[in-house]
This record gives C-alpha cells, structure tokens and sequence, in this order.
C-alpha cells in the first residue's frame, strides 16, 4: 500500500522524464529500500525536492477532536479530503522506480517488487505538510494517498496507492477537488510488473 519504496535509476534521468530541473542533492547511490521516516523526492508545484516520508501530526485532530497520534504515511483516498486530521495539508508526487509488499505470516514473509510493466518510473499521487519545530525549523512531509487494489495486486495487498500518469501530474498538483477525485481510482490492470524481490538487503537503505 505502499510500506517500502525504490529508487535506482539516475536522479538525471528521472527529471528529464519529468520534464524539470533536478536540485543539488549531492551524490545519491541507487536507494533500493526506502523507508518511512527517510527522505524521498518529492514533486511539488515548485519542482523536485526532498521531504520526509511520513506525515508526523502535531497539532491534528480527528473528527472528535482528539490528537492524532500515529505518524501518516499512507493517506485513504476516500477521506482525504473529509478528515480533519488532513485539514490545511498540499498535494504533491512522489517519483519512483517502484514499491514492496509482503505477503505470508511473521518471519515466512515473502516480499515482492511492483513495477511499471514498460519500465517507466510510478508516480504516486500524494499529500504533504509542514512542521514548524520550536525555534522556527520546518520540517516538510509527504504521505501518499491509496485507494482499492487493482486485480494485478489484489492478490498481494487490499491497498495500492493512487498511481498518476504524467499528464494527470499538473492536475493532480492544482486542480480542484472534484478534478483530483477522479484521479484517485486504481491504476488500469496489466501495467504492472510483480515478482519476487529476492535480492535487497531490508538492513541497507
């Protein structure tokens, strides 16, 4: 739904793909386990940049007005709109070669890479937030947004997240809402690739 992310291609080559200038990110090896809680790229309206996976709420609350105490990571596209808890938040992309899921009970778990199926990068539709730490310091978030499988995946998860094509992308980053809703369906079946992820190190970033 997604719980884990991949990034191996040239950062380069992926913002030719979009189309945008690529930050000063220093050097950046092949990231093929990333985490929540870890930096991941981030397209905004401004370009590419970096945020921190997992939305951390300070200062939300649900709908009986208590605190909201689990960090975000993945956002339902059927209340995303309607939570207070999401009240106030942006919208952004999260680029990316692809994503885990794992199937089986605890320590007989089998992991499995999704891909695009013609070996193009995913693009996550997704929410973001800002959080401003004592001192002024801001720290900027980003959560995706999932939605009911697709059949490719069923099998697998009961979520997936809510996968943009390139030209949904400027939609999905400033259009209304009744525009973005019907962006939030489950990516069409037979784009995918599964298989086994066999070779990744789940200790190595």
């Amino acid at each position: 739904m997604p719980g884990r992310f991949f990034l191996t291609r040239p950062l380069t080559e992926l913002a030719d793909w979009l189309g945008c200038a690529l930050p000063d990110l220093g050097t950046q090896p092949p990231r093929r386990n990333i985490q929540p809680g870890q930096e991941v790229l981030v397209l905004t309206g401004q370009g590419l940049c970096p945020m921190r996976w997992g939305i951390v709420p300070v200062g939300r609350v649900n709908a009986r007005g208590r605190p909201v105490m689990e960090t975000i990571i993945n956002a339902r596209s059927e209340t995303v709109f309607d939570k207070s808890a999401f009240a106030g938040t942006g919208r952004a992309v999260i680029p990316v070669d692809g994503w885990y899921e794992w199937t089986g009970e605890k320590r007989r778990k089998t992991a499995w890479r999704i891909s695009d199926a013609a070996g193009a990068p995913l693009l996550f539709a997704a929410i973001t937030d800002v959080w401003t730490a004592p001192g002024g310091q801001q720290l900027h978030q980003v959560a995706a947004v999932t939605c009911p499988p697709n059949a490719d995946v069923a099998p697998i998860h009961h979520r997936m997240g809510v996968l943009l094509s390139r030209e949904d992308v400027p939609v999905w980053l400033n259009g209304d809402q009744t525009q973005v809703q019907a962006l939030m369906r489950p990516w069409p079946e037979g784009r995918l690739r599964i298989e086994r992820a066999t070779d990744v190190d789940w200790s190595a970033p």
